[in-house]
């Protein structure tokens, strides 16, 4: 990483770059899913550019007990869970730890739920193609868990569109998805946040904004 410049300003630019990107999906009208909360200015900006719906999937990692940052699997709405049982076993979570990260990931999600949603629904996806979306990916459980979530509600095509992703991550998941792209694959990744110049944390007020600029006949 010595003197490499970072790709990206701000998330709202990689937004602009990975649509760029993806100029070519527009004739197919998709649906561009955001994981919440960091992927959403990502997405506001593809969905900008293509002309397409912006909607969220909710996910939530499943961190470590003792390293809540260390994924070993995500959950997402629907009932969806995914766990490597091999990085489990790794930081030796027994069963009783894990149903309790997956309870209070759980609760959290259900709030993100009533928050963002309220009682509206999720923009339908069943036949359509969806451009799943997120600032980044390090492990890629959570992205996993929301193709898997997009799938069972009737996605026909899942495509997975990042702005940067660890060496390797295109053939990694490339069996989750039918497609991967990613603009960086950097050696020396250590975090998406140093491949950001502003990565200031998005907070759900600047999330709701989002969509209901993207829901309004001028977003």
């Amino acid at each position: 990483m010595a003197n490499r410049p970072v790709p990206f300003a701000d998330r709202r630019e990689a937004g602009r770059a990975l649509a760029a990107a993806l100029q070519a999906l527009a004739s197919a009208a998709p649906v561009v899913v955001a994981l919440p909360r960091g992927g959403v200015p990502v997405g506001f900006e593809v969905a900008r550019a293509l002309r397409a719906p912006l909607d969220l999937v909710l996910v939530r990692k499943l961190g470590a007990p003792f390293n809540p940052e260390y994924g070993i699997g995500a959950i997402a709405e629907g009932g969806v869970r995914f766990v490597r049982r091999e990085d489990a076993e790794a930081v030796g979570i027994s069963t009783g730890e894990l149903e309790e990260v997956v309870l209070r990931e759980s609760a959290e999600l259900e709030r993100r739920r009533r928050l963002y949603r309220g009682s509206g629904e999720a923009h339908p996806v069943e036949g359509r193609t969806v451009i799943l979306v997120d600032d980044g990916i390090a492990t890629g459980g959570t992205a996993v868990a929301a193709g898997r979530a997009l799938r069972a509600r009737g996605a026909v095509r899942v495509i997975l569109a990042v702005p940067v992703a660890p060496p390797g991550t295109d053939r990694r998941l490339a069996g989750d998805f039918d497609d991967v792209l990613c603009l960086e694959q950097p050696q020396g990744f250590l975090g998406i946040g140093q491949f950001y110049s502003d990565f200031g944390q998005v907070g759900d007020e600047e999330v709701i904004a989002l969509l209901a600029e993207a829901r309004s006949p001028d977003g």
